[in-house]
C-alpha cells in the first residue's frame, strides 16, 4: 500500500516502513541500542531525504526504547541514577549537535557529514566490539578463566565521585557525563540513539555489569532522542509524522520481541551479533561514498551536453 509522506515529499510502501520499524525494534530490545544506526541508512536507501530521515528516526527511537526499557525495569536491570547522569550529558550534546546539523544543512553538506560520521564511528566501534567478542568467546570455549575487567582504572582517580548502587560502582560523574555529551551529539547529527557507542563505553570505560547496561542505555536514549526530535521539529521542521507513526508502531512491537530473544543469548553472543551488523552497515555506506562521486560526475557530464 503506497502512501505519500508530506515532509519527505516521496511515496513509499506502508508495510515496508512497518517492517523496518519492527526490525529496528527487535534490535533495540536485544542489544540496548536505539537502532538508528541501521534505520537511518535504510531510510536513505528507500529515498527519504537525509534531513528528514535523521529527525524522524530520532522520534521512532523514543518509542522502541521506551517499549524495551519497560521489560528491563521489570527485571530490575536499570540503573536510574547512572542513566540520569548520562541523560544530562546527552541533552547538552543534543543541543550542540542540532546546531552543527543546522549549520551544515545551510551549507548543503548534511549528506556528506552524516555518511562520513557513520563510516568513521561504526567502523571503529564495530571493529573493537568484534575483536573483543571473539576473544571472549575463545576464552569461553577453551575453558580458560575469563579475565575480569579491572575495577580500578583512570576513571576512579577523577573527582566528583558518586555511588551507583545498581551498578555496584563508586566513580566520578565526569566520565558518564562526557559519554552522554558525545552520544547526544551523535544522536542529533546521525539520527541514532547512540547505543552502539554507549553500550561498549558503559562496559569497558565505566565498568558497569553487562546485565544492567542494556536497560540503562535504553533509559537515557528515551530522553535524549525525544529532546533531539523536539529541536529538529522546531528548528528544521523536518519531522514527518506519518513516517514517524509507521516506524513507531513497528518499533514498539519489535522491541518486545527483541527483549524476549535477548534473554536466551549470552552477552558475548549479543555483542558479536551487534558488531557484525555495525560493520555491515559501515561497509555499505563506505561503498556508497566511494561510488557516489563517479555517479555525480556522469550526471554532470550529461547535463553539460
Amino acid at each position: 500500500m503506497q502512501i505519500y509522506l508530506p515532509i519527505a515529499e516521496v511515496s513509499v510502501n506502508a508495510f515496508l516502513l512497518l517492517g523496518l520499524g519492527g526490525a529496528v525494534g527487535i534490535l533495540s530490545g536485544m542489544f540496548g541500542v536505539g537502532g538508528g544506526f541501521l534505520m537511518t541508512p535504510l531510510l536513505f536507501f528507500i529515498g527519504i531525504p537525509p534531513a528528514v530521515a535523521v529527525a524522524t528516526e530520532a522520534n521512532q527511537i523514543v518509542a522502541s526504547s521506551f517499549s524495551g526499557v519497560l521489560a528491563h525495569v521489570k527485571r530490575k536491570n536499570v540503573d536510574f541514577k547512572m542513566g540520569t547522569v548520562l541523560m544530562v550529558g546527552g541533552l547538552i550534546g543534543a543541543a550542540i549537535g542540532v546546531r552543527i546539523f543546522n549549520l551544515l544543512k545551510s551549507l548543503g553538506q548534511v549528506d556528506l557529514l552524516v555518511t562520513l560520521s557513520y563510516v568513521v564511528f561504526l567502523g571503529i566501534v564495530g571493529g573493537l566490539m568484534f575483536w573483543e567478542s571473539i576473544r571472549a568467546m575463545r576464552r569461553s570455549q577453551s575453558g580458560a578463566p575469563v579475565a575480569k575487567r579491572r575495577h580500578h582504572n583512570w576513571v576512579h582517580n577523577l573527582p566528583f565521585k558518586m555511588k551507583f548502587r545498581q551498578s555496584h560502582l563508586y566513580i566520578s560523574a565526569i566520565p558518564p557525563l562526557l559519554v552522554g555529551i558525545f552520544v547526544g551529539v551523535l544522536a542529533a547529527i546521525m539520527g541514532v540513539g547512540g547505543g552502539f557507542v554507549m553500550v561498549p563505553a558503559m562496559i569497558y570505560i565505566l565498568g558497569m555489569p553487562t546485565k544492567v547496561v542494556v536497560g540503562t542505555s535504553l533509559f537515557q536514549i528515551i530522553f535524549v532522542t525525544a529532546f533531539t526530535t523536539l529541536l529538529h521539529a522546531t528548528t528544521n521542521y523536518t519531522v514527518d509524522m506519518v513516517l514517524a507513526v509507521l516506524l513507531l508502531i513497528g518499533g514498539v512491537v519489535g522491541a518486545q520481541i527483541g527483549t524476549r530473544i535477548g534473554v536466551y543469548l549470552k552477552a558475548e553472543q549479543l555483542r558479536i551479533l551487534l558488531a557484525l551488523m555495525v560493520l555491515a552497515v559501515c561497509g555499505k555506506l563506505a561503498l556508497d561514498l566511494l561510488l557516489q562521486p563517479s555517479e555525480l560526475y556522469s550526471i554532470g557530464a550529461e547535463a553539460g551536453h
